[in-house]
């Protein structure tokens, strides 16, 4: 007999009754709504949106839960998600205004969803409200990140290692040729009175596409950059919203890695975009751009004048003095001409007295001999008067020779210096020849005088009139 009593057989359950799909469906919806009746935070990602083609449309969305790990791909859970017309119309504009961005796909939220099931949709999220602080705080890490990035790579300051020349002229602009920004700029520059080289290279400057086109015209530039001094980015205003595309990373190490300068001008005055930190100078608006290039020149401009003015002041001062100091060597010059010219007059006239003076006391003993002799006898008196007379004329010439070479020499000499000081002494020598003559004369006279008296002498002696 055994210890404990069997169990009685169960009796087998008769199946049950199949169901339609519409009540299997209905079941599950009763037991969703049973198991979560209330509404649930949760963080998701959005993978697609569509927006509301109409006012007052729907918005619908592609909630994801990306797979951990930074290899892992796909995603761990989905889910559709709906924003009705009327709460799309609040929440949107109130997620914007907050964030600085609409929504959009890629965006991790915080949601507050409630769990729906119908029988001819299938499952799907009803999205009551959202949490943009989770959203800012996200960018905040994202752009976080990306200054790290730039950081570990050694790009977030290696814009202001080039040199930004003095006055750049030679203008690479990146902007959308359309843009109220761009026309504001170009005008500027045309007022100011310098001339720009403006070459634009159109780009998106707003939207998901804005950081490719972007990094396409700094691919455009780069080949060209020998032509130019430094890239100008600048955009025209717009929403907030459009900021983000200037913190993507890419774009930042295509700015931060440019060969050339970037100057910025993204338009938003209290906003800083990454690529406004990488960039070489950051400025708020196009206009601000366009007239920090007109001061840098004005500037430029300034030094060059000053230096100018300068340098003429110094050249002034430097031909003040030269012209003094020529001055002072040109009255020393005309003292020492005039000291020279005053010592050779005073040689010249002391030679002059000393040539005139010897010939005339010669000539003044010559005529004491004349007289002494002219009582003797008359052939004596003859002969020594010949004698006399042809040594006088002999050294008369000898005199006149060399005192004609004396004065050869000297008025060679003394030629260029002064030149009526060879008149006076021309004077003098015809002076002193007229007086040699005179002398001859003189002495012929005094001659013809002898010849007469010789025959009165004669008769006496009873000497014959012709043998005298």
């Amino acid at each position: 007999m055994p210890l404990y009593p069997r169990r009685a057989a169960p009796t087998p359950a008769e199946p049950a009754a199949p169901l339609s799909l519409g009540a299997l469906l209905t079941q599950v919806r009763a037991a969703l709504h049973h198991r979560f009746p209330d509404s649930y935070w949760v963080v998701a990602e959005v993978a697609e949106m569509t927006r509301p083609r109409q006012q007052g449309g729907h918005c619908y969305l592609t909630l994801t839960e990306p797979a951990a790990g930074a290899e892992a791909l796909g995603f761990t859970a989905q889910a559709r998600a709906t924003l009705w017309g009327s709460r799309y119309a609040q929440i949107a504009p109130a997620f914007a205004e907050a964030t600085g961005q609409e929504l959009r796909p890629g965006l991790r939220l915080l949601l507050r969803v409630k769990v729906t099931f119908h029988e001819q949709y299938g499952f799907s999220l009803d999205v009551l409200a959202l949490d943009p602080s989770y959203t800012v705080g996200e960018l905040a890490r994202l752009r976080l990140a990306t200054l790290r990035r730039l950081q570990e790579k050694d790009l977030l300051e290696r814009q202001q290692e080039l040199a930004l020349p003095l006055g750049p002229q030679r203008l690479a602009i990146i902007s959308s040729p359309t843009a109220a920004g761009f026309q504001d700029f170009v005008h500027q520059l045309e007022e100011a009175p310098y001339d720009f080289a403006l070459t634009l290279f159109p780009a998106l400057m707003q939207g998901e596409g804005a950081p490719e086109s972007i990094r396409g015209a700094l691919d455009a530039i780069r080949p060209r950059r020998g032509q130019f001094e430094v890239v100008i980015l600048i955009r025209g205003g717009g929403s907030k919203t459009d900021l983000l595309a200037f913190d993507e990373y890419g774009l930042a190490a295509a700015v931060a890695s440019f060969p050339l300068p970037v100057l910025t001008g993204i338009g938003h005055e209290r906003d800083e975009a990454v690529v406004d930190l990488v960039a070489h100078r950051a400025l708020k608006t196009p206009t601000a751009v366009a007239a920090f290039l007109v001061d840098r020149l004005a500037r430029l401009e300034g030094i060059f004048l000053d230096y100018a003015e300068r340098v003429a002041a110094l050249s002034q001062q430097h031909l003040a003095r030269h012209h003094a100091h020529l001055q002072r060597l040109a009255d020393h010059s005309r003292e020492a001409a005039r000291q020279q010219l005053r010592r050779t007059q005073a040689a010249l006239a002391q030679r002059s007295r000393q040539a005139t003076q010897v010939p005339r006391q010669h000539l003044r003993q010559l005529g004491q001999q004349l007289e002494s002799f002219r009582y003797t006898l008359p052939q004596a008196a003859r002969r020594s008067l010949t004698r006399e007379e042809q040594r006088l004329r002999q050294r008369s010439r000898t005199v006149l020779r060399r005192f004609a070479r004396h004065h050869q020499r000297r008025r060679e000499q003394l030629l260029r210096q002064r030149f009526l000081l060879q008149r006076g002494l021309e004077k003098k020598l015809v002076r002193l020849e007229l007086k040699v003559l005179h002398l001859e004369t003189a002495a012929l006279r005094r001659e013809n005088q002898i010849l007469r008296q010789q025959p009165t002498l004669a008769q006496p002696s009873g000497l014959p009139t012709h043998n005298a």
